[in-house]
């Protein structure tokens, strides 16, 4: 019976693990702030140096819950997002932290002016924590796998 209960725990927590990014990715297509800061750990960072380099801008690692928002946010405010998370795979478990690796498609849009788009294929690496009953992302680093359209869609001059 033991060993029933620790697989249906390790499968709720798999699907708590991966809920965390689609809060995530949720959060900013239904300009949900609220839904997107309940995927992160108060003291969380944001990785997103990489793609931002490819796009010919420099940023810092983004650094707590609130900053991450705030930057997010200002960024997408004109947009339309749609974010879609696959192959989500744990490559860490043990019970309080997790590794999950997942393909993330991220497509952007002006929202007046549908005829010009940004659409990235990322790679996501999310480790996380479990608080209570709640997985939150502790650090996500997002690399670019590739991308089409125009950078200044996310990046305006």
């Amino acid at each position: 019976m033991e060993i029933l209960m620790q697989t249906v725990t390790a499968l709720s927590d798999r699907t708590e693990i991966i809920d965390a990014l689609y809060r995530f990715g949720a959060g900013q297509d239904l300009r949900d702030r609220a839904l997107f800061e309940s995927a992160f750990a108060a003291n969380a960072t944001l990785d997103f140096t990489g793609p931002a380099q490819r796009l010919g801008v420099t940023i810092p690692v983004f650094e707590g819950r609130q900053a991450i928002a705030d930057t997010i946010f200002a960024a997408i405010g004109g947009l339309d997002t749609t974010h879609t998370v696959t192959n989500p795979r744990l490559t860490a478990y043990d019970g309080e932290r997790a590794t999950l690796f997942a393909l993330v498609e991220a497509q952007h849009l002006p929202r007046n002016d549908h005829s010009r788009h940004l659409l990235l294929k990322n790679i996501y690496v999310v480790e996380l924590s479990k608080h209570g009953d709640q997985w939150l992302v502790e650090h996500m680093k997002i690399d670019v796998v590739w991308l089409t359209g125009d950078p200044s869609v996310l990046f305006p001059a």
